[in-house]
């Protein structure tokens, strides 16, 4: 296949949940795909995960619903992990980084938003690797030793993308439908 069919091939996007995610973290990423799969639904498909599938409560109070459960997803393309306060407590729920690391394995791409870096790393996918997150967590990211934190918008190390704001996350990356190699247009 070339690469400019598989430009134009079908992608699950996956959108990961859980309890205290920063509401803007994922909603950012999915008005992006959202606006995409509407405009051309030939090219991809958004969804949203979190373990149990069902109810989120969101770092603000706001309450969504996830589309599905960490065992009924569909195999994700691009996988994004979104940051908040929850994420201190992810970290540490070997079901959610298993749920990370196995769709890392899978997808062409993983991306995470702010802090969401910190689940990437704890996953093992920044270990030894350039990696940015949010301003004010950079140095709690360089402490873990594990990475080579950049200070910048976004930072593409392999397959793995990672970004400093949903600004960066939504407009930059190499994943987002209207740039690079791996456009979806």
């Amino acid at each position: 296949m070339t690469a400019e069919h598989r430009m134009l091939d079908h992608r699950n996007i996956a959108i990961l949940l859980f309890d205290d995610v920063e509401e803007l973290d994922f909603g950012g990423p999915w008005e992006v795909f959202a606006y995409l799969r509407a405009q051309r639904p030939e090219l991809c498909g958004v969804y949203t995960v979190s373990e149990r599938g069902g109810e989120v409560r969101c770092a603000k109070g706001l309450r969504v619903i996830a589309d599905h459960s960490f065992e009924s997803a569909l195999k994700p393309d691009v996988l994004i992990v979104p940051g908040g306060h929850g994420r201190r407590r992810e970290v540490n729920n070997p079901r959610t980084i298993d749920f990370i690391r196995a769709g890392a394995a899978r997808a062409e791409v993983t991306a995470s938003v702010c802090t969401g870096a910190f689940l990437l790393e704890k996953a093992g996918l920044l270990t030894g690797h350039k990696a940015t997150t949010y301003w004010a967590a950079m140095d709690e990211l360089r402490g873990l030793g594990t990475v080579r934190v950049v200070e910048g918008r976004w930072v593409e190390d392999g397959n793995v993308i990672t970004s400093f704001s949903v600004p960066s996350a939504t407009t930059s990356p190499p994943w987002t439908p209207a740039r690079g190699p791996r456009s979806m247009t």
